[in-house]
């Protein structure tokens, strides 16, 4: 397959009635597979439900929503629904809060998952004629398998640079003349920082063009301080371990909301307290239903992550219907002194400010019998280090995060790298306080 084929207008460009129909066989499909799962097996078994029950898509309300608890209490093979001579790769998330959740794939499953990814790259203009480099971790983390075998997909030269290590990420940029990369948006501004550190302009010593971010949530402020950076596009994937990984959904060259491939998906925006549908152009949480997966399907999964769908069509000519910028997860969001808070709306803030650096972290704790937000964010190591000044920026920044949060916080301006950095995606909310 060339590269131009990725482009498949008879998927891509699909009536909504066509694209509906499509749906509806292949949730049937679907189920009738799910039903092979012990866990689907007894839960659809005690309610009654087949695949006969889904004589049309409204229908898929009668099945119950599968929780990310689901999968950890029917760790590990409890979700698959094949013989597992059938299953070749699984990937797991690191289990820290209990059991991990654990996605099987066949290899028909890893195929449709690199197509997506292709398909996605070539949307915004990738080809098999660029140089691609992954900066995700590789392993369990399925930014850096899936990202790369779709890439290979698509027929570029890829690197897979993996994880850290920014000397070397420059190294492979400048030597093999990268024109794309792959990266979460916390590390793509670090890397601009390590370019700079070396004394190259990374707007125009590289060949760059083109960023892929995606796996932490990140603003629209973040996303152009990229752009801004690199001199580049810079277009939002989002993908989820429990759907495949990266290639869920992605930007256009519109570069207004992400395209969710719904030969793939169907989704649903719920309203997280009633659990009842909201209508296009609310926001609510994301629930998924996969449509073309053997090894382990998953029916009305609950993300968490809170979005919409943006009405109407988008000048692309696609019909897949896009999701807005997500904005954070239900269950990301922490309430300080009766006030519903997401990290985004804090982000948001930071960003305006071209003294900050890309580094921050928002803590809750409980200071008295009052509970405080503290947030500590990096300064610009080109940025003053007059204590005036700084002080007058700290109280510009609390004014404004104030106006947006409604809760005056604690800012407290560090010096860069003093916050510490993983590899994988970036750590911005810790909760101290104590639970009762």
């Amino acid at each position: 397959m060339s590269s131009s084929e990725y482009y498949q207008p008879e998927l891509e460009t699909i009536s909504r009635s066509e694209l509906q129909q499509l749906q509806l066989e292949r949730a049937r499909k679907t189920i009738a597979t799910a039903l092979n799962a012990p866990f689907y097996k007894e839960k659809y078994g005690k309610l009654g439900l087949s695949a006969d029950s889904l004589r049309s898509l409204d229908d898929l309300k009668k099945f119950p929503f599968t929780t990310k608890q689901d999968l950890r209490d029917h760790y590990p093979y409890g979700l698959v629904a094949t013989d597992r001579r059938n299953l070749v790769r699984l990937h797991s998330s690191s289990g820290t809060t209990g059991n991990p959740t654990v996605i099987f794939h066949t290899k028909n499953d890893l195929d449709c998952w690199a197509n997506r990814v292709a398909r996605s790259l070539y949307m915004v203009g990738l080809r098999d004629t660029d140089v691609f480099q992954n900066t995700s971790g590789y392993g369990m983390f399925t930014g850096g398998l899936g990202i790369q075998y779709g890439a290979e997909k698509l027929g570029a030269l890829t690197v897979p640079a993996a994880a850290g290590n920014s000397l070397r990420q420059i190294k492979f940029i400048m030597d093999f003349g990268t024109t794309a990369i792959h990266a979460i948006p916390s590390y793509a501004v670090r890397l601009a920082e390590a370019f700079r550190e070396q004394g190259i302009d990374p707007a125009h010593d590289t060949k760059l063009t083109t960023f892929i971010i995606g796996a932490e949530p990140h603003t629209e402020e973040q996303r152009r301080r990229i752009e801004e950076l690199f001199n580049i596009k810079a277009y939002n994937c989002f993908g989820m371990s429990e759907m495949s990984g990266p290639g869920v959904a992605f930007e256009c060259k519109e570069q207004n909301g992400l395209h969710i491939w719904e030969d793939s998906y169907i989704v649903e925006i719920i309203d997280p307290k009633t659990l009842e549908p909201v209508p296009d152009g609310e926001f609510g949480e994301m629930v998924l239903t996969t449509l073309d997966r053997e090894g382990m399907p998953l029916v009305r999964y609950r993300t968490r992550d809170i979005t919409r769908i943006i009405p109407g069509p988008c000048p692309c000519g696609r019909t897949h219907r896009r999701l807005d910028r997500f904005r954070g997860r239900s269950d990301d969001m922490f309430i300080v002194k009766g006030v519903n808070i997401y990290p985004m709306q804090i982000e948001k803030i930071l960003m305006e400010f071209p003294q900050l650096g890309g580094n921050y972290l928002i803590t809750v704790d409980t200071v008295g019998s009052n509970d405080e937000i503290f947030i500590d964010a990096e300064l610009d190591d080109l940025f003053t280090d007059d204590y005036t000044v700084i002080q007058a920026l700290n109280k510009e920044i609390t004014r404004k995060l104030k106006d947006e949060i409604l809760v005056t916080p604690r800012v407290r301006l560090v010096d860069k790298r003093t916050i510490p950095q993983s590899e994988g995606k970036a750590v911005r909310l810790v909760d101290k306080r104590k639970k009762f």
